[in-house]
Order: C-alpha cells, then structure tokens, then sequence
C-alpha cells in the first residue's frame, strides 16, 4: 500500500468518525439543547394536542360560567390583578393598584406597552370599557362589588368607583370564573348580546381557529410582553413556549383515554376514574388530580315542585351523598365528604357550619318530610349530560335515591352546551347537576345568586350577601358567612353540594414538560421535550 492511500484511506476514516460525531450531536440537541454553561435549555416550538372533554359555548370569559371557555380563553385574555395558589391578589395588566382611605375609590396603573393580539396598544379606555361590561354581565361581580363604575384618569390610570366599602373588591377582580378579560374597547363597543365574536385579548397566545366540534387553535402571540416575575399560579412569568395549541374537542372518555395512550395527545382532560391504576402504572403518562370543587344538585326555585321548600328539604334529608359520589366517581381518590360551600383549601372562609344537615340518608324522615310538602306525584325533570361522566353517573343514582323517597324523576340528557342554554330556561327543567369550582368570596357563590339558573330569590339570602360584602371587618363577615351557610342547609336549600370532587386529567411526562394547575389547566411555560 502506498503512502498517499494510507493517508487518503486515514483522511476518509477520520472524515466518517467525525460525521458520526455530528449526527450524535445533532440528535442530542433535538432532544434538549445545552448552553454554553452546560446547563439544560428549554426547547421551543412544535404544536401541543390537549383533548378536551367538552365544547365551550363561547370564548367570552366575562359572560360565561363554564369550565370550558375558562380553560382556553385564560391563555388569550388577561385580567388587571390575577390569584397565586395560596388566593393571595396580584398585579397582572394593572403595574400597580391602591384603595383609598375611605375604601370607596381603587386606583389601578396600567402597564405600559401592552400589545393587543390586533396590535393596538393598551389603553385606559379599553380596560374602562372592558371593566364596566364585566360589571353588568357578571352576575358574580355585581354579588360582591355592588354598584361601581369604572373611570379613566389618564392614558394609563384609571379608578372604580363604589357606593359603599365593600369586603373582598380585588379578589373579585382576580376571580378566575367568569372573569374579567380585557379586551380593546372598539370590540365591547360592538359585542353582541351573547358574546363577542372576535377574540383578542392580551394574552401569551392569540385566537386563530375554531371549528365547531373539532377543534380550537391558539398561537404563539410574539408581541407578548410578560410581567417580570417568578411564574406562580396565575401570577408571575407567562411564556408561550409551543408555536400551537390545538385544543380538540373529544367528548368520549374511552376515545381521549386512546389517544393520550396512543401519543395522540399530549394532555387529556377528564379521564373515567376507573382507569387510574392503568395510568398511574404507565411510564410514559402521569395523572394530574386536582381540585375542582362541587357537585352539586341545583334546585329550579323560580317554576315547578321545588319551588316548595319543604320538598328541597326532602331531598336533601333523603340522600347519601357517598353513594352519589362512588356512583360519579368510582374511586375514593376522586372525592370527599365535605358541607362547606366555600372548601378546606380555602383557609380564610372555610366553615363546616351546618353539617348536621348534610349527608343525612334519612329515608323515613324525608318520606315525612315529603308527605307534609306539596309535591302531588308529579315527574321531576333532572337535567344532566354525557359530556362530563360524573354528571350523568350521578344523576343515575340520585333519580334511584329520589325514587327511594316517593318522588318520580325523569332524566333529560343532553350536550353540555344545550345543557347550558337550557337551564337558563324555567320552564325547562326542575334540578340539574354541575360542579361549581372555588371562588374567592363567599359572595360570588353562583347558586346563592339570585339571577343564576336556580333563581334563590330569597330575602334573607340576599340579606346576609349583602351583610357580608359591607362588614367592618373579614372576622364580621365571616361570622355573617357563617350564618348564612347554615341557613343554606337547615332551612332554605338552594342547592345540594353533593361533594368535593377532584379533575382527573392526564399528560405525556416524556413528551411535555412545565404544566401547572390553579383552578384549571396552565400551558403557559409549557414545552415539548420530543
């Protein structure tokens, strides 16, 4: 062998070894790339399925009650003040805010150089008008605030205004359920009644697509300024870290099951309870069990037999709870026993007043109950839907335990979305299910406001409501709330929180990484890792 092919067969050999090289190299950096410091970067971009298990009725977050709108819109819209996981109020869209003396005037200053998804630049007058359409359209605001109104001082500052000092004014605007979502001014100007039909907001990613019972798409919005401050909850750091979101509306629990097995999806909402063993068993899935709040059974007091309060007594008297919640739920991870209409979680309004009245099982006493009532034999409509299992699952056993007492009960099954039009309706239905996540006050408990489907239309209730929102002090109005709950269970009877419940969702732990969880899914700060 000559010299000059021993070093052009040496010169091929060490061309080879370093292609090798580079092929490792550049599979490596795929799967995470390093900084020069050698520590781990997070990778960007790529699109992000997450099955969802029902179709919002709208992505207006200021006129809906929903889970679902809650869920996607809070990556579009954004709020002046947010909660961190411990409910503690902070700054978002507001730089800053201040309460007067006299607790009458909230003065907020807005950042500056907020892009709209339109590329406007936000403004006091878009949050006035954003402000005082959240105002009348939530029936939560209007519980806890009273009568207020939003003002512009300057470019960058605006103020609300209240007629009396009121408990609790910030936490309501950084409730995250029906929550007041900023939006530029010409959109409320020309919103429709039942929401408004272009979706721009503030937020780490942008409104691209919806088709009606397949999907709905968010991006990337580039112009995204964040707040400048550790990630925690709602609050702190929001990074878009996907080019996509692609929320995909899967109404069957088997078939999101199937595909969050498959790597279909990279998140699953809602998944049967009865498949957490499988899951929590895999290596490549991860369970996410979370609070979510209360089933419960609400009662329609404005038209039909549970106008009758003797009746709502009945029932709440006759049932097991425990039973209801094994039938919804299977495994005791999913539920617990518990009457408090604000939760445990929440430290500060928490009371088991009332209790003695919950969970009672008491056939023969709500068979009496009953009998010294007006119900005259007729059929109780209950409405439920198939879109959330443990709704149907518990109206099967509560139509069994109504039916125990003497009462006869018809189930009216539905799409979620008809569900949700449907209850506003009262001559629709007499009872329906639905969980009612936490809320910052005991004020803006949904089925203790009057004009929510159910209409508690009753004196004292809104007596007491509007004890607690004027009281001198939080240990005044929780003596008040106090009160109020146990009058809610003893007399009265609104509704039944049947139980806690908890969310069993379900994500891809070798193929995403950064997902939290505060009163809903978080995919901010999310990325893919493949």
């Amino acid at each position: 062998m000559t010299k000059t092919f021993k070093k052009l067969s040496w010169l091929i050999t060490c061309l080879l070894l370093l292609s090798i090289a580079l092929i490792g190299c550049s599979s490596d950096s795929d799967k995470e790339t390093k900084s020069a410091s050698g520590e781990a970067v997070t990778k960007k971009g790529g699109n992000l399925h997450v099955a969802i298990d029902a179709q919002p009725p709208t992505l207006d977050p200021q006129i809906s009650t929903t889970t679902a709108t809650k869920e996607i819109a809070r990556h579009i819209f954004e709020t002046l003040l947010v909660l961190n996981p411990d409910y503690e109020v902070q700054p978002m869209l507001a730089e800053s805010y201040d309460v007067s003396k006299d607790g009458l005037t909230y003065t907020f200053k807005l950042r500056q150089g907020i892009k709209f998804h339109n590329g406007k630049e936000m403004t006091a007058e878009d949050v006035v008008a954003s402000m005082n359409r959240w105002l009348t359209k939530s029936t939560r605001a209007a519980n806890a605030i009273g009568k207020g109104q939003f003002e512009e001082v300057d470019k960058y500052t605006v103020q609300l205004k209240i007629e009396k000092p009121t408990i609790g004014v910030l936490d309501v605007i950084a409730s995250t359920n029906q929550f007041a979502g900023i939006m530029p001014k010409e959109i409320i100007d020309n919103a429709p009644k039942d929401g408004i039909t272009e979706i721009v907001g503030t937020g780490p990613f942008k409104f691209v697509e919806w088709k009606p019972d397949q999907y709905i798409k968010v991006a990337k919005y580039d112009d995204y300024k964040p707040v400048d401050a550790p990630s925690d909850g709602l609050a702190g750091k929001k990074e878009a870290l996907v080019d996509n979101i692609i929320f995909e509306v899967v109404t069957d629990g088997s078939t999101r099951l199937g595909g969050i097995t498959t790597g279909q999806y990279q998140i699953a909402y809602q998944i049967p309870s009865d498949n957490y063993e499988q899951i929590s068993s895999s290596s490549d899935m991860k369970p996410i069990l979370n609070l979510y709040g209360g089933l419960s059974f609400v009662f329609n007091k404005k038209q039909g037999p549970f106008t009758d309060e003797k009746l709502r007594q009945a029932v709440n008297t006759g049932i097991n709870n425990k039973d209801v919640l094994i039938g919804a739920f299977g495994n005791k991870k999913f539920y617990r026993l518990d009457n408090g209409l604000m939760y445990k979680d929440q430290k500060k309004w928490y009371t088991d007043a009332g209790k003695e009245y919950y969970n009672q099982n008491n056939k023969e006493k709500a068979k009496q109950l009953l009998s010294e009532s007006g119900y005259k034999g007729e059929e109780i409509r209950i409405l439920t839907t198939r879109d959330y299992e443990y709704s149907y699952n518990s109206a099967v056993v509560l139509k069994e335990e109504l039916e125990a007492i003497g009462i006869k009960v018809k189930l009216d099954v539905v799409d979620w979305a008809t569900l949700t039009s449907k209850r506003n309706d009262p001559a629709a239905w007499d009872a329906f299910i639905t969980g009612f996540s936490p809320v910052s006050l005991p004020t803006q408990t949904l089925p203790l406001d009057p004009n929510y489907a159910g209409w508690p239309a009753d004196e004292k209730l809104q007596q007491f409501t509007e004890q607690i929102r004027t009281a001198a002090s939080d240990k005044d109005a929780y003596a008040k709330w106090e009160e109020m709950q146990e009058y809610a269970w003893k007399e009265y009877v609104p509704y039944i929180k049947i139980g806690d419940y908890y969310t069993f969702h379900v994500y891809r732990n070798n193929e995403i990484k950064g997902n939290t969880y505060f009163e809903g899914m978080i995919l901010w700060n999310t990325s893919l890792t493949k």
